[in-house]
């Protein structure tokens, strides 16, 4: 699969420019998801800068990726997740350990959801490398503006221990699983784990035993991202019939969205037209509203707004015959207009909605 998959199926300036307004898409939709999240937990902007920019630079890798058909969905699912776990992780151990400690967990459940939403699972250690290459490439620029250098250089050096646990769990067609992995990531893994116990266990004369330290290293290095790896493939796998539904509404919306917001445009007019009927009535017959003195035409909107929902505005109560007319004759086509021009909006747009039932279904079938 190339890095960038082109609209055209080769690079030009229309496609270029589709490739980055997906992109920009993509980083806004996380952006909204995971940095509100990310307050929510913690006030520490180091953390929702590290968060947001996993969530970022592994949504945009990986939807720049896929395509433009499915890139937009998978890339703000994945990043959006990808982000709110790694700030939930950051978040409750406050930098205390390092990010050697809550840098796997999120490397973990990121290639869980790529090999559970990918076409095909992985079936050999070497599609478990350049997955989990891939992955700890952009985590690493995700974390870089947070962390530094070290940013860089933690995911990287996990990335054999990654690819191992990946592989381990990886079927063949047959659903045999392969169990000789490559000799350069059993050295990589091993080199890793020696620098941790030597480095935990010379540098830290008041931790814990040797014994303490090679447990304690085999659980974060290990144990964790080995579940958070198979919970993450098992999601994606649970998910992805059901964000199919999702990817098939989008022909629906595209069709719906031109007549629905025409609707809306309709209403938002009617509203506006009797906003301005009540300002006139309580500015030549004073005291029509209680609180319409002081008000202002955002107010006046507002009472027009709730009005036609049938909800009362608790700022402006009619009181007079007339004002209470006015909000009648308000009723009557608000009422009209949600029930039979909706209606027959949607009536207009059936004949494609069928159509697309029907393509659909062949698509399915075939």
């Amino acid at each position: 699969m190339p890095i960038i998959q082109f609209p055209e199926g080769r690079m030009s300036l229309s496609g270029l420019i589709r490739v980055v307004w997906q992109a920009v898409r993509v980083a806004v939709g996380i952006a909204i998801v995971v940095v509100p999240f990310g307050y929510a937990i913690t006030g520490e902007h180091n953390h929702i800068l590290m968060g947001a920019g996993c969530g970022l630079a592994i949504g945009v890798g990986l939807s720049l990726r896929m395509g433009e058909r499915n890139g937009l969905s998978v890339g703000i699912l994945v990043g959006s997740i990808l982000g709110m776990v790694m700030v939930l992780i950051a978040g409750a151990q406050d930098f205390a350990y390092g990010p050697g400690i809550y840098i796997p967990p999120v490397l973990g459940l990121g290639v869980g959801l790529i090999d559970g939403l990918g076409t095909t699972r992985f079936q050999t250690y070497r599609e478990a490398s350049l997955e989990s290459l891939m992955m700890c490439v952009l985590l690493a620029f995700g974390v870089l503006p947070a962390l530094g250098v070290l940013g860089l250089i933690v995911p990287l050096a996990l990335m054999p221990t990654m690819a191992l646990i990946a592989g381990f769990f990886s079927r063949n067609l047959d659903g045999r699983r392969y169990s000789r992995p490559p000799v350069l990531l059993i050295i990589g893994t091993f080199a890793l784990y020696a620098a941790l116990i030597i480095g935990d266990w010379q540098f830290n004369d008041k931790g814990p035993p040797l014994h303490g330290v090679v447990l304690f290293v085999s659980v974060s290095q290990l144990v964790i991202p080995t579940i958070f790896f198979l919970f993450g493939r098992a999601l994606a796998v649970w998910m992805q019939p059901r964000l199919r539904v999702y990817v098939q509404l989008a022909d629906y919306l595209r069709v719906m969205w031109v007549p629905i917001g025409g609707f809306a445009v309709g209403y938002l007019i009617l509203i506006i037209l009797f906003a301005g009927f009540y300002g006139t009535l309580e500015r030549f017959i004073p005291g029509s509203f209680t609180g319409g003195s002081d008000a202002s035409i955002a107010d006046w909107v507002a009472f027009s707004f709730f009005r036609a929902l049938t909800r009362d505005y608790t700022a402006i109560v009619p009181v007079s015959p007339a004002a209470w007319a006015l909000v009648g004759a308000q009723m009557i086509p608000s009422v009209g207009w949600a029930l039979v021009v909706f209606a027959a909006v949607m009536s207009s747009i059936q004949p494609k909605l069928e159509r697309i039932a029907r393509r659909n279904a062949e698509r399915d079938g075939d």
